[in-house]
């Protein structure tokens, strides 16, 4: 591979314009560099950030690939600036055995856009019931554990599957909802789901959940990961069960950062997700919970579907919004315009904290020599217009449908190599 150069780039946007010199995937110089034969990428000052890494995909391959495979989600992925991403289990076969995981391994190593690491199910089917071959998967290389789109609401299970990751160290990610407060339901629970006719999901449904899974992990002195926060009050569970010591990390999805349920008006099931859209009021909580650090980190929840799955009426659609290509550009929006986070916070947020919840020892590495070239460079100040059916993903599903948004993503670099430029994939 020829080294690489990085021509007037800022890391972190901080400072004048430098050059970064890559060479064997390794950041080599960073400065005034030359290099004979070097391949040169131009940033015109644009920010240099280590790579994202998605700990919330679902690639939907095996068993849906007419809505997303591992090929077209790895593009999604490198268009949006991301290194690495995490697979959700729910797929069919469901990924709770080790054969399910390495094929999906497999597939990601053979794609070479991304890294692609498999999550596993914690219970066998993704049905609550029977604990999952957790030991087995964690030997084939899984770190991170979910049955994302069902709650482990058994207590005793999540126990039991807390005990077991803190001997295996590894994590489990789980889907706050209390399934028995959310039968029906189909909007958050509050003023617009009232107007609407539709019938109401608690916020307690979730915080129950997340209030009794930290005391669960406080005890079993293991390492619990909240997926898709989306009230107030989680996000004031997760800042007392810090204080007390519990290890707990949290992510927050960019459409729980910007929409609010005031969008669900119209009845478009494109808005249709799970957890719901929350209120303004919600949304700007998790805004200043991230900054601060009580929500660790951003996760896509990445979930394509086909058009007769979203293009139905209300109670019949699926949850679900696309995620990896608009994700850097709601950061942006939400959190970089309106001074909650800087730069180095984006980097905190988007690749930092993720690799280090997820145990990626070569992911969200700081910009310096010697350090791995798993790199975004991102363009703050263009704008640009969603067209879902021009996303690299086979589905369309985004909300985001016509918004002119902030920031775009200018290259993505895994391990030195140019994974996509310019918006569009280099193979």
């Amino acid at each position: 591979m020829k080294p690489l150069i990085l021509k007037g780039v800022r890391p972190y946007g901080e400072g004048e314009p430098v050059d970064v010199l890559i060479r064997d995937g390794v950041i080599a110089a960073i400065g005034d560099v030359t290099e004979e034969d070097a391949e040169t990428v131009d940033g015109n000052g644009a920010v240099l950030l280590p790579g994202f890494v998605d700990l919330h995909t679902h690639l939907r391959e095996p068993g849906r690939e007419d809505t997303e495979t591992i090929a077209t989600g790895s593009a999604a992925a490198a268009l949006g600036g991301y290194t690495a991403v995490f697979a959700m289990a729910n797929t069919n076969p469901v990924a709770d055995n080790e054969v399910v995981v390495q094929h999906v391994a497999r597939r990601g190593r053979e794609v070479g856009l991304v890294d692609v690491h498999p999550v596993g199910a914690v219970t066998v089917g993704l049905e609550g019931v029977k604990l999952a071959e957790l030991g087995t998967m964690a030997k084939a290389g899984v770190r991170v554990f979910s049955d994302d789109g069902h709650c482990v609401h058994d207590p005793l299970i999540m126990r039991r599957a807390l005990e077991y990751s803190k001997a295996l160290d590894v994590v489990v990610a789980q889907h706050a909802e209390e399934p028995r407060l959310t039968v029906g339901a189909q909007a958050h629970e509050g003023e617009q789901a009232s107007r609407l006719g539709l019938q109401g999901w608690p916020a307690a449904a979730e915080e129950s959940i997340v209030a009794r899974d930290c005391l669960l992990a406080l005890h079993a002195g293991a390492r619990l990961h909240v997926c898709h926060v989306s009230t107030t009050g989680t996000a004031d569970v997760l800042k007392w069960a810090k204080a007390r010591g519990t290890q707990v990390s949290a992510e927050v999805t960019p459409h729980h950062l910007l929409l609010t349920d005031e969008r669900l008006a119209t009845y478009d099931p494109v808005n249709k997700v799970n957890p719901p859209l929350r209120t303004a009021g919600d949304a700007a909580e998790l805004r200043e919970a991230l900054a601060e650090g009580v929500i660790d980190c951003v996760a896509t929840d990445h979930a394509p579907h086909a058009v007769q799955d979203k293009d139905t009426e209300w109670s019949a659609a699926r949850p679900g919004m696309l995620g990896l290509q608009t994700a850097l550009s709601i950061v942006v929006e939400t959190m970089v315009r309106t001074g909650l986070l800087d730069w180095r916070g984006v980097a905190r947020v988007m690749s930092e904290r993720p690799a280090e919840i997820a145990g990626l020892p070569d992911q969200g590495r700081p910009i310096e020599v010697g350090e791995p070239a798993n790199l975004t460079l991102v363009d703050p100040d263009t704008t640009w217009t969603v067209r879902g059916a021009e996303f690299a993903s086979i589905a369309a599903n985004t909300p985001f449908e016509g918004m002119e948004l902030p920031g775009t993503v200018v290259a993505t670099l895994l391990r030195g190599r140019v994974t996509a430029v310019g918006g569009r994939i280099r193979s």
